[in-house]
């Protein structure tokens, strides 16, 4: 009895309240500070709906949706059908293109069901007052909800015109499955724009959000259909549609197409968020701070950072990426063909260094989105790979010596530093394309001591090494060691400069990010810099060739190719592979090497096996 008794005289504030506020919001602007009494409890400013954001291939083609919760294909109002609003009003609030916000009438007729069954079954809620309730409250059966949601009703009547409200509703409503907003709902059901819905999948669609659990068509499609066929019958009781129409619709089977969310190519996808995240690190200038902040600030500035990224993606933004599927494809496989039943790992790069665009780019074995990425993340050791950066390089511009000309390979000491040959070799005159070929470590150490450690180290400098420290200035970083390593991707960046007529501009994967309207929020705007001169970069070029001809790479055997050329490195222990080269307009990048770093001496050549196996695989299906 207490609880009906406090029922009822609840039940009959809310009347009270109604009627006094239908008065109040007829002669408001008569009433001092009405307005400022409402915005002391009602504040419209932290709406904000999600946009599903989506990484595109180069052929324009979605390769991932991006979306969390939420799944959300924000329409404006002119792009929502007539018939789908008709539908809407005819059934969830007739009286919407006159009511202030709610429905008095509706509301008492709630209040009486709601009196005889002790408890809240109807909620008269209008339109508006849905909106409200999705974008500002919760969805708790409480009057003081109900009350909260009427005066939040109120205020985005003032707030908003009827369109603007209606696109709310259809942009916000729930649709279940994590599908929200009437477009997400079209393609996610039927694989179809709204613009495409016929009017018995409109009405199919709108009968989910009035209880997407008990309304949800994957599990209780008949009791869908049922809804549907009421927002049918309203609308032709309504006039919006003649007997014929409504009789059709409500005959037309209903085929549900529903569709996956695309998450492919995850060793690309993944790099690219974390290139997104640079390429707005650099554009408004959180690197710059980042680099001259305290430890403290880092943190603080990275978390910036982080939420900036983030708030790009959820508002709805395009980023368009030079990913080939095919490409992608093949290099992927073709690595997991060849680390499976290996323990090791590898990652492998692919750069058209004509376009100046990755192409493909692996983060490991069977490798899944956002593991550890190989691919731009492992530091390791790149051995005598480097030598052609640090020595070869700087030697040739820097000096009147060509690849013909003759330089001592024989044992070499410098400070108690006595570098030592593969083997323990020891070697007397040689030339110096001779020296690259067979990769002479002797000779490399006293060709970097001839032109000086801080000369080479300007080349290299130039080149896009993240973690090269004042320590690593020094002559053992002629063999490739360093205090920090390089990637496979910065490798496999900086050999283009051989192939660019030594001019280095970073690879990157993505072109450009846009709104989903199509304005361009960023571009990279690297610079391009002369590192070497073209001379000494077509003398390279050559004895680049020649490894792969008579020397270190000789085991590789590619066809389909004009040129092939590059270099080997294989750090201490063979604990690191490496193999960075060209083949016509690719140059390639592949590691191989264990997590925690081990010897591979047993498997010496897998390096030469995987670049062999990627490039002829790459050839075949061009």
């Amino acid at each position: 009895m207490r609880l009906f008794t406090g029922s009822l005289f609840t039940l009959l504030l809310s009347s009270v309240f109604v009627l006094l506020f239908m008065q109040v919001s007829k002669e408001f602007a008569a009433v001092e500070g009405i307005e400022e009494a409402i915005d002391e409890r009602v504040s419209l400013d932290d709406m904000q709906l999600h946009n599903n954001s989506y990484i595109l291939d180069a052929n324009h083609e979605v390769v991932s949706d991006i979306y969390s919760g939420e799944n959300r294909i924000i329409l404006e109002y002119d792009d929502i059908p007539e018939t789908l609003v008709d539908l809407l009003i005819a059934t969830e609030d007739r009286t919407f293109r006159d009511h202030p916000g709610f429905d008095a009438t509706g509301i008492a007729r709630a209040l009486m069901v709601n009196l005889q069954s002790d408890g809240i079954e109807q909620g008269a809620s209008t339109i508006t007052q849905q909106v409200a309730r999705n974008l500002y409250l919760s969805h708790d059966q409480t009057y003081d909800r109900k009350l909260t949601e009427l005066l939040y009703a109120y205020e985005m009547e003032q707030a908003f015109d009827k369109e603007e409200i209606l696109e709310l509703y259809f942009n916000s409503i729930y649709f279940a499955n994590g599908v929200y907003g009437i477009e997400a709902a079209a393609q996610y059901y039927f694989n179809k724009s709204t613009a495409d819905l016929s009017l018995a999948e409109g009405a199919f669609l709108l009968a989910i959000p009035n209880n997407p659990a008990y309304y949800n068509p994957l599990n209780s499609k008949e009791r869908t259909l049922l809804r549907q066929e009421r927002f049918i019958n309203n609308l032709f009781d309504e006039g919006g549609i003649d007997e014929e129409t409504a009789i059709q619709s409500k005959n037309e089977t209903i085929e549900l197409k529903t569709t996956r969310k695309v998450d492919d190519y995850p060793d690309y996808v993944s790099y690219v968020y974390d290139e997104f995240k640079e390429l707005v690190g650099q554009s408004e200038g959180y690197s710059s701070r980042l680099n001259s902040a305290s430890p403290e600030e880092r943190d603080r500035i990275q978390e910036m950072l982080n939420d900036r990224v983030n708030n790009l993606l959820s508002d709805g933004i395009i980023i368009e990426t030079a990913l080939q599927p095919s490409v992608q494809e093949t290099v992927v496989s073709t690595m997991n063909r060849q680390l499976t039943h290996n323990t090791y790992q590898g990652a492998f790069v692919l750069i058209d260094h004509q376009s100046n665009e990755i192409k493909a780019i692996t983060g490991g074995q069977d490798y899944n989105k956002f593991d550890f990425h190989r691919g731009h993340k492992a530091f390791r050791q790149p051995g005598s790979a480097f030598k052609p950066l640090l020595v070869y390089g700087p030697l040739l511009d820097e000096t009147r010596l060509r690849p013909s000309s003759v330089i001592d390979a024989g044992p070499f000491e410098r400070d108690g530093y006595s570098p030592v040959n593969f083997g323990g070799a020891v070697y007397g005159k040689s030339s110096i394309l001779n020296a690259l070929t067979h990769s002479y470590n002797t000779a490399a150490v006293r060709m970097l001591d001839m032109i000086g450690v801080d000369k080479g180290f300007q080349f290299i400098e130039q080149l896009g090494f993240s973690r090269i420290t004042p320590a690593d200035y020094r002559l053992p970083a002629s063999l490739g060691g360093l205090t920090y390593g390089t990637s496979v991707l910065e490798m496999t960046r900086a050999y283009t400069v051989f192939q660019r007529d030594g001019v280095y501009r970073p690879a990157r994967a993505i072109k450009r990010v846009t709104t989903i309207d199509g304005e361009v929020l960023y571009e990279w705007a690297d610079e391009a810099h002369q590192v070497f001169t073209p001379d000494g970069t077509r003398h390279m070029k050559s004895m680049l060739a020649n490894i792969v001809n008579e020397g270190t790479a000789r085991p590789l055997n590619l066809s389909g190719y004009s040129y092939v050329g590059g270099k080997t490195g294989t750090s201490n222990d063979f604990n690191d592979l490496w193999f960075i080269g060209s083949a016509d307009h690719y140059t390639a990048g592949v590691w191989v090497g264990y997590d925690n770093p081990k010897s591979l001496e047993s498997q010496s050549n897998a390096h030469l096996s995987i670049w062999e196996a990627v490039m002829n695989a790459l050839a075949q299906n061009q």
